[in-house]
């Protein structure tokens, strides 16, 4: 069975190659990738530099816990050390959003609670998949965008080179 899923992916260390890596890796593994534009925006939650924030649909017939172990092993082969605390710095952070339309606690969290809170999942999630309906929300995520309170958290989108050359 083909799975629906939105990925966030984050990076504040060395962030151009880390988001390439993020690219090039889950191009690798999954089908029908789409990419939303790449944000600039503050840390949320602690004093550290700035991140670069996208979302990523994808297919897969993997289950949630093979596409969380995949995610995980994509962080760790870009330099993330597992353990660190909550808010800090990262090489890469890759997140399962929401698979299919799946309410669940494990083995993850899903739809993920940070699709309501952070404006650099929601404005991507906006971008890319305008008329998609959060799971528990029941809203649409543009709807969910046009009514979060933007004043809050500061991001914008960047022109992002995608070309390593």
């Amino acid at each position: 069975m083909v799975n629906d899923i939105l990925i966030s992916v984050g990076s504040n260390i060395d962030r151009t190659k880390h988001i390439r890596a993020a690219r090039t890796a889950l191009e690798s593994i999954f089908a029908e990738v789409q990419w939303s534009r790449v944000y600039e925006s503050e840390a949320v939650g602690f004093n550290g530099s700035r991140f670069y924030n996208l979302v990523v649909k994808a297919c897969t017939e993997l289950s949630i816990e093979q596409v969380c172990q995949r995610l995980k092993a994509i962080e760790r082969e870009n330099g993330r050390k597992h353990g660190e605390k909550k808010f800090c710095s990262r090489t890469l952070d890759l997140d399962l959003l929401t698979y299919n339309h799946v309410i669940t606690m494990q083995p993850v969290v899903l739809p993920r609670e940070e699709i309501l809170f952070n404006a650099f999942v929601l404005q991507p999630l906006a971008e890319l998949v305008p008329e998609e309906v959060h799971p528990v929300a029941r809203q649409t995520y543009r709807q969910l965008w046009c009514d979060f309170d933007k004043s809050s958290q500061q991001l914008w989108p960047i022109l992002f080179n995608w070309s390593s050359s």
